[in-house]
């Protein structure tokens, strides 16, 4: 039996992992794919995923260590997840990021395909603002399985996220970073809303007021969606 590495980091910590993706798991953000991780706070170069598992699943002995190079810490041999370099190398580019979302929602994925944006119309999803680039795998491998599932293609959707909030993966899904759990998992859930609405009010027919970047820096969720997240912890029946 590997050695559970929780131990490397706090309880609160380690729940809060298990938390997130029971949560998106019960939003329908992730469903028997996609992952979230978290960066230990105790060592920046190192950061926690579960092992390839369904995220409604996972349970806090699922939870690997990885280093930055997405290698396995202590000689966990269990089986990961194949795209676990987009954690890798977005921690790396971006020392803010504490945390990260990879998510096939199907309301943002008509945006990742379309030569319409996905644009700020909702407070919560208020970040959106600030722009959400699309990451063409093509552009780095040419014809792949459009799985981001070595360092190359990790550092590729690393440099098109930039220091933006989240981007979206053509034909894939996306990408959100937070700078702690409850951020990256607000802004997914918040993702999937706002691309709902959008649309909506695209095919309403009229003209779609669009939050302003001012605008947005003076809105969204001012505490990091801490509220939310407990009413999402009691919906997804989490102890």
């Amino acid at each position: 039996m590997p050695t559970v590495v929780f131990a490397l980091t706090t309880a609160a910590n380690g729940q809060d992992l298990v938390t997130a993706n029971h949560i998106l798991a019960a939003k329908g953000i992730l469903e028997g794919y996609g992952h979230v991780s978290m960066r230990d706070p105790a060592n920046p170069n190192h950061y926690f995923l579960s092992r390839s598992l369904a995220p409604s699943l996972v349970t806090p002995d699922d939870i690997i260590e990885y280093d930055l190079d997405s290698n396995p810490v202590g000689g966990d041999d269990r089986a990961g997840y194949r795209e676990r370099f987009i954690h890798g190398e977005i921690y790396k580019a971006r020392p803010d990021v504490m945390a990260i979302v990879h998510d096939h929602s199907p309301a943002v994925l008509p945006f990742s395909v379309s030569s319409v944006p996905l644009r700020a119309v909702s407070h919560l999803a208020a970040f959106i603002a600030a722009g959400i680039p699309v990451f063409e795998i093509r552009d780095v491998d040419g014809m792949t399985n459009m799985l981001v599932s070595n360092p190359k293609r990790g550092q590729a959707l690393a440099r098109v996220l930039g220091a933006h909030p989240a981007a979206l993966m053509r034909g894939h899904g996306a990408v959100v970073v937070g700078d702690s759990v409850k951020v990256a998992v607000g802004r997914a859930i918040y993702l999937d809303i706002n691309a709902r609405v959008q649309e909506q009010a695209i095919l309403l027919g009229g003209r779609v007021t669009y939050f302003e970047p001012e605008e947005a820096k003076k809105s969204g969720a001012q505490d990091g969606y801490a509220r939310a997240w407990d009413v999402w912890k009691r919906e997804a029946a989490v102890k």
